[in-house]
């Protein structure tokens, strides 16, 4: 039902999901888009949702809306890509405005510490 208009917003989303990397991001889309896929129908088009390693997690009987999203994402390979490195947060409100959150938590890496052997020298 949503695919054709989640399909409209990818090369934007490919975008904001790389600089989400530093900040979260925000997309505000046109109503008139989703509406009229909606055909006429009253649906609820807000959905929160994460995606981890670039997989729904589970959440209790998601959306169409929210299914369609994820599929497109998945089926897209550089934004699976990308997804199956992070941690994603997505929701979008009912005036379509929809908040990429990444969540993957920071790399620690190891702070190497001299060797007492190279202290003496």
């Amino acid at each position: 039902m949503f695919v054709q208009t989640w399909n409209k917003y990818l090369p934007v989303l490919r975008i904001l999901l790389k600089r989400s990397v530093n900040e979260e991001q925000t997309l505000t889309m046109n109503s008139s888009d989703f509406q009229r896929a909606a055909g006429g129908r009253k649906i609820k088009f807000s959905f929160s949702i994460a995606v981890h390693k670039g997989r729904l997690q589970i959440i209790d009987n998601p959306s169409v809306i929210a299914k369609e999203f994820v599929s497109i994402l998945q089926q897209d390979q550089i934004i699976n890509q990308f997804i199956r490195q992070h941690d994603i947060e997505f929701s979008l409100s009912n005036n379509l405005q929809l908040q990429i959150r990444n969540i993957t938590p920071p790399v620690e890496t190891p702070v190497n510490e001299p060797d007492d052997a190279a202290k003496e020298e």
